[in-house]
């Protein structure tokens, strides 16, 4: 259960990422998800922006993949202040459900701080847990408004990134960088025309346990990539699509239809 809570923050945390203008939004983004191209989970993120607040309400409904994924649902949410240059949360949520078990995050900040943060059930600290340490709460963002990228246009600086990411659990820190351009042609998607390809790096700072597979496997990583598109003239641009390579075939997110 653990592994597959670590999963889930992992993969929201590399496939959330967008960008905004001052004028108001209210759009909804429905996504799939397959692992070695079995369809696992269905996805929709809804985005609400007036100018000077935004809130983001993630929902997912996994079918599960025998002993590999288990079936349920998640539920992720963020919200704060969209005025400035980045989106700068004043509170996050999450929740998972999988195997009659809950599992529920809930995070505040105050500026770039975290100040409060619960975890129910609490995660047990052994051995090989990093601890998490005061200074690590210190300038960062949950992983929902951090990969919400404001930016000028569709071009190699949206993916010119580096965040430091508290998810109520884990602190690590995500680098990104340009990979090129490329287009969007399958009409079986919910977006056909031009997207920038940006490569991720990801660095676990604390809260991770050092056994942990998909830990090592996601610091070590050279193949997650996210391919950014415009929502419509809002002045964001969302994921077309994310890939994550893995040990039991490429874990990848497709955008299937976008309404505003």
């Amino acid at each position: 259960m653990i592994q597959l809570r670590h999963a889930c923050l992992a993969t929201l945390a590399v496939i959330l990422s967008t960008s905004v203008n001052a004028a108001e939004v209210n759009a909804s983004a429905s996504y799939v998800l397959t692992l070695g191209g079995i369809n696992i989970a269905a996805m929709t993120v809804d985005l609400e922006d007036d100018g000077s607040r935004y809130s983001l309400d993630l929902s997912a409904n996994v079918a599960g993949l025998g002993t590999l994924v288990a079936s349920g649902t998640a539920r992720a949410t963020s919200a704060g202040r969209s005025s400035g240059q980045n989106l700068m949360a004043d509170k996050f949520d999450l929740e998972t459900r999988a195997n009659g078990e809950s599992f529920n995050v809930d995070v505040s900040f105050a500026g770039r701080d975290v100040s409060a943060f619960q975890v129910e059930p609490p995660i047990i600290d052994n051995y090989d847990r990093v601890p998490l340490e005061r200074r690590h709460l210190t300038g960062v963002s949950d992983f929902l408004s951090t990969f919400v990228l404001k930016g000028n246009g569709l071009d190699k600086s949206l993916c010119q990134r580096q965040a430091r990411i508290f998810t109520g659990v884990e602190r690590f820190d995500i680098a990104m960088s340009y990979a090129g351009d490329d287009e969007a042609t399958s009409p079986r998607t919910g977006y056909q025309g031009p997207v920038v390809l940006c490569t991720v790096n990801y660095d676990p700072i604390s809260g991770h346990f050092t056994s942990s597979d998909i830990t090592t496997y996601l610091a070590e990583s050279n193949r997650i990539i996210i391919w950014y598109a415009p929502l419509l003239e809002t002045g964001y641009f969302i994921p077309y699509r994310v890939l994550l390579g893995t040990n039991m075939g490429d874990l990848s997110m497709v955008l299937t239809k976008l309404t505003q």
